[in-house]
Protein backbone atom coordinates (compact mmCIF):
# COMPACT_ATOMS: atom_id res chain seq x y z
CA UNK A 1 0.00 0.00 0.00
CA UNK A 2 1.22 3.50 -0.77
CA UNK A 3 2.30 5.66 1.83
CA UNK A 4 -0.49 8.29 1.18
CA UNK A 5 -2.85 5.57 1.62
CA UNK A 6 -1.58 4.31 4.53
CA UNK A 7 -2.04 8.18 6.01
CA UNK A 8 -5.55 7.90 4.88
CA UNK A 9 -6.88 4.88 6.28
CA UNK A 10 -5.08 5.69 9.39
CA UNK A 11 -7.07 9.16 9.68
CA UNK A 12 -9.80 7.19 9.10
CA UNK A 13 -9.69 4.80 12.25
CA UNK A 14 -10.70 6.20 15.43
CA UNK A 15 -7.95 4.29 17.79
CA UNK A 16 -9.46 5.79 21.05
CA UNK A 17 -12.51 2.44 20.19
CA UNK A 18 -9.94 0.11 20.82
CA UNK A 19 -11.78 -2.07 24.13
CA UNK A 20 -8.55 -4.23 25.19
CA UNK A 21 -11.38 -5.08 28.45
CA UNK A 22 -11.70 -3.53 32.26
CA UNK A 23 -7.72 -3.41 33.40
CA UNK A 24 -6.86 -1.35 30.35
CA UNK A 25 -6.48 2.71 30.64
CA UNK A 26 -6.06 5.07 28.99
CA UNK A 27 -5.09 8.95 29.98
CA UNK A 28 -7.82 11.15 29.70
CA UNK A 29 -6.62 12.61 26.35
CA UNK A 30 -7.50 16.38 26.38
CA UNK A 31 -5.85 19.35 23.96
CA UNK A 32 -2.63 19.39 26.43
CA UNK A 33 -2.20 15.42 26.26
CA UNK A 34 -2.73 15.61 22.49
CA UNK A 35 0.35 18.42 22.09
CA UNK A 36 3.01 16.35 24.11
CA UNK A 37 2.02 13.25 22.20
CA UNK A 38 2.50 15.41 18.64
CA UNK A 39 5.40 17.22 19.93
CA UNK A 40 7.10 13.57 20.43
CA UNK A 41 6.56 12.23 17.37
CA UNK A 42 7.21 14.74 15.61
CA UNK A 43 10.64 14.52 12.98
CA UNK A 44 11.62 17.85 13.81
CA UNK A 45 11.70 17.88 17.78
CA UNK A 46 15.12 18.88 19.03
CA UNK A 47 16.20 16.88 21.56
CA UNK A 48 16.15 19.31 24.37
CA UNK A 49 12.32 19.68 23.21
CA UNK A 50 12.38 16.43 22.96
CA UNK A 51 13.07 15.30 26.72
CA UNK A 52 11.26 18.23 28.26
CA UNK A 53 7.57 16.99 26.65
CA UNK A 54 8.56 13.52 27.35
CA UNK A 55 9.00 14.29 31.17
CA UNK A 56 5.41 15.87 31.35
CA UNK A 57 3.66 13.15 29.72
CA UNK A 58 5.54 10.43 31.80
CA UNK A 59 5.04 12.77 34.93
CA UNK A 60 0.94 12.29 33.97
CA UNK A 61 0.96 9.00 33.27
CA UNK A 62 3.38 8.44 37.06
CA UNK A 63 0.36 10.48 38.55
CA UNK A 64 -2.52 8.51 37.44
CA UNK A 65 -0.17 4.97 38.06
CA UNK A 66 0.24 6.55 41.35
CA UNK A 67 -3.54 6.72 41.77
CA UNK A 68 -3.48 3.14 40.56
CA UNK A 69 -2.31 1.86 43.65
CA UNK A 70 -3.89 1.22 47.39
CA UNK A 71 -4.90 3.10 49.99
CA UNK A 72 -5.75 3.45 53.15
CA UNK A 73 -7.87 5.75 55.64
CA UNK A 74 -6.07 7.58 58.26
CA UNK A 75 -6.56 10.22 60.67
CA UNK A 76 -3.89 13.02 61.32
CA UNK A 77 -3.55 16.27 63.84
CA UNK A 78 -2.99 19.78 61.76
CA UNK A 79 -0.50 22.20 63.06
CA UNK A 80 -3.61 23.85 63.92
CA UNK A 81 -4.38 20.64 66.57
CA UNK A 82 -7.28 20.02 64.58
CA UNK A 83 -8.51 16.31 63.60
CA UNK A 84 -8.43 15.44 59.65
CA UNK A 85 -9.50 12.08 58.12
CA UNK A 86 -7.24 11.26 55.16
CA UNK A 87 -5.55 8.91 52.85
CA UNK A 88 -2.24 7.15 52.78
CA UNK A 89 -0.61 4.47 50.77
CA UNK A 90 -0.66 0.97 52.07
CA UNK A 91 2.73 -0.18 52.50
CA UNK A 92 4.39 -2.61 49.90
CA UNK A 93 4.42 -0.74 46.87
CA UNK A 94 7.45 -0.75 44.36
CA UNK A 95 8.17 -0.39 40.25
CA UNK A 96 10.62 -2.33 38.10
CA UNK A 97 11.83 -0.34 34.92
CA UNK A 98 13.16 -2.12 31.74
CA UNK A 99 15.86 -0.90 31.01
CA UNK A 100 16.60 1.21 28.96
CA UNK A 101 14.14 3.25 27.73
CA UNK A 102 12.05 2.44 31.01
CA UNK A 103 14.72 4.17 33.02
CA UNK A 104 13.60 7.34 31.82
CA UNK A 105 10.59 7.00 33.58
CA UNK A 106 12.13 6.53 36.96
CA UNK A 107 12.70 10.47 37.46
CA UNK A 108 9.26 11.54 36.65
CA UNK A 109 8.24 8.24 39.68
CA UNK A 110 10.64 9.61 42.34
CA UNK A 111 9.33 13.46 41.91
CA UNK A 112 6.15 11.88 42.64
CA UNK A 113 6.88 9.07 45.38
CA UNK A 114 10.46 9.65 46.49
CA UNK A 115 11.18 6.79 48.77
CA UNK A 116 9.47 4.02 46.29
CA UNK A 117 12.04 0.71 45.69
CA UNK A 118 13.08 0.72 41.79
CA UNK A 119 14.29 -2.89 40.36
CA UNK A 120 15.63 -3.22 37.17
CA UNK A 121 15.25 -6.05 34.00
CA UNK A 122 17.60 -5.98 30.81
CA UNK A 123 15.99 -7.79 28.17
CA UNK A 124 17.96 -7.79 24.82
CA UNK A 125 16.02 -7.90 21.22
CA UNK A 126 16.75 -8.58 17.91
CA UNK A 127 15.61 -6.11 15.37
CA UNK A 128 15.55 -8.74 12.76
CA UNK A 129 13.15 -11.74 14.72
CA UNK A 130 12.01 -9.28 17.36
CA UNK A 131 13.15 -12.48 19.64
CA UNK A 132 13.85 -11.28 22.87
CA UNK A 133 15.74 -13.02 25.96
CA UNK A 134 16.57 -12.00 29.64
CA UNK A 135 19.51 -10.67 30.31
CA UNK A 136 20.04 -8.84 33.50
CA UNK A 137 17.55 -8.45 36.54
CA UNK A 138 17.89 -7.11 39.93
CA UNK A 139 14.31 -6.99 41.85
CA UNK A 140 13.72 -6.08 45.76
CA UNK A 141 14.01 -9.84 47.44
CA UNK A 142 10.37 -9.53 48.87
CA UNK A 143 8.91 -8.44 45.39
CA UNK A 144 6.34 -11.18 45.82
CA UNK A 145 4.24 -9.44 48.52
CA UNK A 146 4.47 -6.22 46.42
CA UNK A 147 2.26 -4.06 44.12
CA UNK A 148 4.34 -3.62 40.97
CA UNK A 149 4.43 -0.37 39.17
CA UNK A 150 6.40 -2.16 35.56
CA UNK A 151 7.81 0.99 33.90
CA UNK A 152 8.04 1.19 29.54
CA UNK A 153 7.46 3.53 27.34
CA UNK A 154 6.75 2.42 24.05
CA UNK A 155 5.66 -0.91 22.53
CA UNK A 156 5.22 -2.30 18.88
CA UNK A 157 4.94 -5.76 19.40
CA UNK A 158 5.06 -6.78 23.24
CA UNK A 159 7.81 -9.09 23.43
CA UNK A 160 9.95 -7.22 25.37
CA UNK A 161 7.55 -6.39 28.31
CA UNK A 162 6.21 -10.15 28.01
CA UNK A 163 9.85 -11.50 28.63
CA UNK A 164 9.64 -8.79 31.49
CA UNK A 165 6.49 -10.15 32.77
CA UNK A 166 7.86 -13.77 33.05
CA UNK A 167 11.09 -12.64 34.78
CA UNK A 168 7.94 -10.89 37.49
CA UNK A 169 5.89 -14.61 37.34
CA UNK A 170 8.87 -16.51 37.80
CA UNK A 171 9.79 -13.98 41.24
CA UNK A 172 6.29 -15.21 42.21
CA UNK A 173 4.74 -11.58 41.51
CA UNK A 174 0.65 -12.29 41.13
CA UNK A 175 -0.80 -10.77 37.89
CA UNK A 176 -3.26 -8.93 39.44
CA UNK A 177 -0.75 -6.98 41.50
CA UNK A 178 0.98 -5.72 38.41
CA UNK A 179 0.74 -2.43 36.90
CA UNK A 180 2.21 -1.71 33.30
CA UNK A 181 3.02 1.81 32.80
CA UNK A 182 2.99 3.08 28.97
CA UNK A 183 3.46 5.94 27.02
CA UNK A 184 2.62 4.81 23.53
CA UNK A 185 1.07 1.25 22.28
CA UNK A 186 0.32 -0.82 19.50
CA UNK A 187 -2.97 -2.40 18.97
CA UNK A 188 -0.98 -5.29 18.11
CA UNK A 189 0.96 -5.13 21.65
CA UNK A 190 -2.00 -4.63 23.94
CA UNK A 191 -3.52 -7.93 22.17
CA UNK A 192 -0.28 -9.90 22.43
CA UNK A 193 0.43 -8.63 26.20
CA UNK A 194 -3.44 -8.83 27.46
CA UNK A 195 -3.95 -12.47 25.65
CA UNK A 196 -1.08 -13.77 27.63
CA UNK A 197 -1.35 -11.78 30.94
CA UNK A 198 -5.15 -11.02 31.45
CA UNK A 199 -5.24 -10.29 35.24
CA UNK A 200 -2.48 -7.52 34.48
CA UNK A 201 -3.54 -3.83 34.72
CA UNK A 202 -2.43 -1.55 31.63
CA UNK A 203 -1.80 2.32 31.42
CA UNK A 204 -0.83 4.26 28.40
CA UNK A 205 -1.37 7.52 26.91
CA UNK A 206 -1.96 6.51 23.09
CA UNK A 207 -3.08 3.03 21.35
CA UNK A 208 -1.90 3.84 17.53
CA UNK A 209 -0.39 1.56 15.19
CA UNK A 210 2.36 3.58 14.45
CA UNK A 211 4.63 3.42 17.75
CA UNK A 212 7.23 6.45 18.08
CA UNK A 213 10.30 3.89 18.26
CA UNK A 214 12.57 6.46 18.01
CA UNK A 215 11.95 7.53 21.87
CA UNK A 216 14.58 5.67 23.57
CA UNK A 217 17.63 7.13 21.03
CA UNK A 218 16.18 10.64 21.21
CA UNK A 219 15.54 10.91 24.89
CA UNK A 220 19.22 9.74 25.84
CA UNK A 221 20.58 11.19 22.66
CA UNK A 222 22.27 7.88 21.26
CA UNK A 223 20.60 8.41 17.85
Amino acid sequence: MEPDLIQDSLKKENFEDYDFGPNFKRLVVNDNVRELQTVLRDKTTNRSDFVFYADRLIRLIVEEGLNQLPYKECEITTPTGNRYNGLVYEKGNCCVSIMRSGEAMEQGLRDCCRSIRIGKILIHSDEDTHDAKVVYSKLPPDIENRKVLLMYPIMSTGNTVIKALNVLKQSKVQEKNIILLNLFITPQAAKAIISKFPDLSILTSEVHPVAPNHFGQKYFGTS
